[in-house]
């Protein structure tokens, strides 16, 4: 269990960084991160703080994609962690 709070406390800091780099990068026309690399941080685990990072930073609020996926997912998360514990 420890293990996986650690995890999912590293990989949700990662999500608010990379949402945090992106939103600077788009600011300064510089490369910008990739959409899968958000999204897929989003899925391993980073859901929060992807969606964390679209509230602070107002990023990627106007994407489809993001405004349903990433707050379902915590959701799903949850449950997907939920059946494996107890079944």
């Amino acid at each position: 269990m420890p293990f996986i709070c650690c995890y999912l406390l590293i990989v949700n800091a990662l999500g608010i960084l990379f949402m945090h780099m992106d939103k600077k990068r788009a600011r300064t026309n510089r490369l910008r991160l990739p959409e899968v690399l958000l999204l897929g941080t989003a899925v391993i685990g980073g859901s929060i703080g992807i969606f964390l990072g679209m509230l602070l930073f107002h990023h990627k609020t106007k994407k489809p994609l993001f405004l349903i996926l990433v707050p379902i997912l915590p959701a799903l998360q949850l449950l997907f962690f939920v059946l494996v514990r107890y079944t």
